[in-house]
């Protein structure tokens, strides 16, 4: 097993479902085989305008021929693992490369950059996924003082100094996606209720909103922000008693 990129982008001609599936030709066949069972990062390329960067990681169930397109395989992505991150990572920061793993013997970014499917180090993804999960103080979740501050796996160790499988841990814990889902989804809406339009922020900066999951968790409702919508407190707690709901118009 071994850690991968997966490039995407949203005008792809490949019948991409990032939280579900992923497809490619042949020629990417040994290298995307050598992540199953591990985690992939996804990449939108940087010649796509405002491109995202490194934007969400997940976890290869398997790989497997595509029974609609017998020259493409699929790598299928395991249910309830696909995470954007709540700080999509650039591809260049600071003027530097944060693949170290592309780099040449000069320096230079090598050929290896244009590949669709590639291996990534241990050490480029905890320093990728690490930078994508943000701070514990970033998070826009209103707090109650009275409730015991959550630690994440890996909270006593310098932030520099974790482990990839320390990150792995962090991915799979649901404090940390929550947190995740909740800074994607309350960027889409603006921090702004999509029921009673309300936006307030607090002293802090923080949002009083919530992010909610249309299909929930318990359901195999993945963390996407197709599957999330911003609430107030009073809204999130009656959308979850079927009090209001939503509907295609």
């Amino acid at each position: 097993m071994a850690f991968g990129i997966f490039i995407h982008r949203t005008d792809s001609i490949y019948a991409d479902v990032p939280s579900e599936q992923y497809q490619f030709p042949r020629q990417y066949l040994s290298r995307a085989r050598r992540c199953e069972g591990d985690w992939i990062v996804y990449l939108e390329p940087s010649k796509v305008r405002n491109s995202k960067g490194y934007f969400a990681v997940a976890k290869v169930q398997e790989i497997i021929l595509d029974p609609g397109h017998p020259e493409m395989y699929l790598a299928v992505i395991e249910p309830g693992t696909y995470l954007d991150f709540g700080d999509p990572v650039p591809f260049r920061e600071h003027g530097t490369i944060l693949e170290q793993g592309l780099l040449n013997k000069q320096g230079r970014i090598s050929g290896r950059a244009q590949a669709a499917v590639r291996p990534l180090s241990s050490t480029d993804f905890a320093r990728i996924v690490g930078k994508g999960l943000g701070r514990v103080e970033d998070d826009t979740q209103r707090v109650d003082p009275g409730q015991p501050a959550y630690e994440f796996p890996g909270a006593r160790q310098p932030i520099h100094h974790l482990s990839a499988r320390d990150r792995v841990d962090q991915l799979t814990s649901r404090v940390i996606r929550d947190r995740n889902f909740r800074k994607t989804v309350l960027r889409a809406y603006g921090k702004r209720c999509a029921i009673t339009g309300l936006q307030l922020i607090n002293g802090g900066g923080r949002a009083e909103v919530e992010a909610a999951h249309i299909r929930p968790v318990e359901y195999d409702g993945p963390d996407i922000v197709s599957n999330g919508i911003a609430l107030s407190g009073t809204a999130h707690w009656m959308f979850d008693r079927g009090l209001v709901g939503l509907a295609d118009d």
